[in-house]
């Protein structure tokens, strides 16, 4: 690797980094992390074809089941998020939004949305160069 391709992948982490920094910053005033979000988008994502398991919300989030199980657990005391016996295999357990977690996401989605247009050139551009290498 040369120079370049360091500084090409500075730059990228660095542009992720002030996405994630908006974020964060954006949903402190909902009282939500940005795990939390994720999970309502994943949630919000994979309905209604079908509803996400914890285990591949755990996939999704990129951390441990147990940790998933802690996100779960507070988004359900927010009312936000249910959990529900999957028909076909009741040892497993579905996860959908209530009414409530499906405004709170519709609330909240259209200002991340709007930031990642926002921030998307530098990144496609700089994205090219790494894949250029």
């Amino acid at each position: 690797m040369n120079p370049v391709d360091f500084e090409t992948l500075a730059t990228f982490r660095y542009q992720i980094r002030k996405f994630l920094r908006f974020s964060k910053d954006f949903l402190c005033a909902e009282d939500l992390t940005p795990d939390q979000y994720q999970a309502l988008l994943a949630i919000r994502a994979a309905s209604p074809r079908c509803k996400l398991s914890i285990r591949d919300l755990a996939e999704q989030l990129q951390v441990r089941h147990h940790s998933t199980v802690g996100i779960v657990d507070q988004l359900v005391s927010r009312q936000v998020v249910v959990r529900e016996v999957a028909p076909k295999d009741r040892r497993k357990i579905l996860l959908a939004l209530t009414e409530k977690g499906e405004l709170l996401v519709q609330r909240l989605a259209p200002a991340h949305h709007e930031e990642l247009s926002r921030l998307s050139p530098e990144m496609i551009e700089t994205l090219q160069r790494l894949a250029a290498r």
